[in-house]
Order: C-alpha cells, then sequence, then structure tokens
C-alpha cells in the first residue's frame, strides 16, 4: 500500500528536518543486498566533484555496491505503471557531505529495463545506464548483471542470516543516509529523501564475482562487510541546485 503520510509520520531517526516543501516523488527499494569496501580517500577524490567533501568513518572511506527491485516509483500522486516503475537496478556508491548534509554520491547506476533507464534518466538527472540483470528469490537468493557497455559484471548467491538487532555505528553511517548529490553539466544538485531505519540482516554470501573497475577503485575482492533488508519506502522532494 503507497501511504507516504505513514512515512513522513517516522522522521525521529533522521539526522535534521524533512523539507518543507512538497514531496515529488515515491519509490519503494526491496530485497536489498548491500556490500560494502574500505577505499583510499585519495581515490575517490579523484572521482567525486571538487565541491563535495568525501565522508569518512573512523578516518576511512568507503565504497558500496547495493544491487535491489526497485518498485512502484513515480511521480507525485500518479500511479506506478509496471512496465516503467519496476525494475532491478545496481548502483555503486560512496559516502559524501556538504552543509552538514551527509548523503552519497553515486559511481554508477545501472537498471534492468532500456525504457526505466530512459524515463529515469531524463527526470532524475542521474546517469543511469542500461545493464542485463536477473535475479531469483530463493532461500538462497541469487543476483546476476552484466553491463557490456562500462564491462561491468556482478554475480551473487547468497542467504540471508538472523536480523541485526543492535546496529553499529558504522552500519548505521553506511546505511541510514537522507539525501543524494550529483553533477550535471558542471552544476551539483542534491535530493532530499526519507524512509523509515532500514531493518538489516547478518548475509552468508555463498558465491561472488564482482568485475567493477570505476577510476582506480576495483571491486573484485571480498567486500569487508555485506547486509541484507527487505527494503524501504521512500519519498524524495525535488531537487535542488547546490552552486
Amino acid at each position: 500500500m503507497i501511504d507516504p503520510d505513514h512515512i513522513l509520520a517516522d522522521i525521529s531517526h533522521r539526522p535534521w528536518e524533512i523539507p518543507d516543501t512538497a514531496w515529488r516523488y515515491y519509490q519503494e527499494w526491496n530485497n536489498v543486498i548491500f556490500l560494502h569496501w574500505q577505499v583510499h580517500q585519495d581515490e575517490l577524490e579523484r572521482l567525486v566533484p571538487s565541491n563535495i567533501t568525501v565522508d569518512t568513518f573512523g578516518g576511512n572511506s568507503w565504497v558500496s555496491l547495493v544491487a535491489f527491485t526497485m518498485e512502484k516509483i513515480k511521480p507525485g500522486l500518479l500511479p506506478p505503471i509496471a512496465a516503467i516503475s519496476d525494475f532491478h537496478e545496481i548502483n555503486v556508491r560512496t559516502y559524501v557531505t556538504k552543509n552538514n548534509k551527509p548523503g552519497v554520491y553515486f559511481l554508477s547506476i545501472e537498471a534492468e529495463k532500456l525504457l526505466s533507464v530512459f524515463i529515469a534518466k531524463h527526470l532524475s538527472g542521474l546517469p543511469y545506464t542500461k545493464a542485463v540483470i536477473k535475479r531469483s528469490n530463493d532461500e538462497c537468493q541469487m543476483y546476476a548483471s552484466m553491463n557490456i557497455q562500462k564491462q561491468f559484471q556482478f554475480d551473487i548467491s547468497f542467504k540471508i542470516g538472523s536480523e541485526i538487532d543492535s546496529p553499529t555505528e558504522l552500519d548505521r553511517w553506511l546505511t541510514e543516509r537522507y539525501c543524494l548529490y550529483f553533477d550535471k553539466s558542471s552544476h551539483t544538485f542534491r535530493y532530499e529523501i526519507h524512509h523509515k531505519p532500514w531493518k538489516l540482516f547478518d548475509v552468508e554470501i555463498i558465491k561472488l564475482e564482482t568485475e567493477y573497475i570505476i577510476g582506480d577503485i576495483n571491486l573484485s575482492r571480498k567486500p569487508d562487510l555485506a547486509h541484507f533488508s527487505d527494503g524501504v519506502k521512500v519519498i524524495a522532494w525535488p531537487r535542488q541546485r547546490l552552486d
């Protein structure tokens, strides 16, 4: 059930107030696998706009691959259209901050459907590309993708473990982000978002092959940390130009 008011009623966990303007987009990020790697900060700084600061935890910078199923994405009060609104997505993101608002910055975003890529790229300004993506949600879950254009490949099989009753500060730092930044046409923009806190689970990785090289960052090694979540329902506000 799509109920934005119910989502907006739970804001006590947020690091800052929600915007006082009308929200623009609704979406659901479902059955989410998070893989996290520590990386060298100087490698990230070459990929992030100079007017955004790479965020660190305990002096360490991170990159995450987040694979999930996008569902019911839609503008405003219009109904979702499954052929466009529902698709598998993979993003590779790092953690940044600007004006005391920590968020994420996408190094790559891939989606399963060509039409969804075209519309999402046009409406959001985010750098979506098309990839072949398949997944299964059996007891041992599988998520696999191939992006010929960028020569990215991802193949994981995993089992969901126990719920993490007390997420660590790092768990929260990597997942509880309430804005995203991107650059386009020499300008920097921010989307404010809101959702309830992530419910996180441990992950047992059965098989993992990751071929992602972005700049000097190579994600082929074993991740330092992994999480799973059933997902969150998300509200997003119109993008803001920051420069």
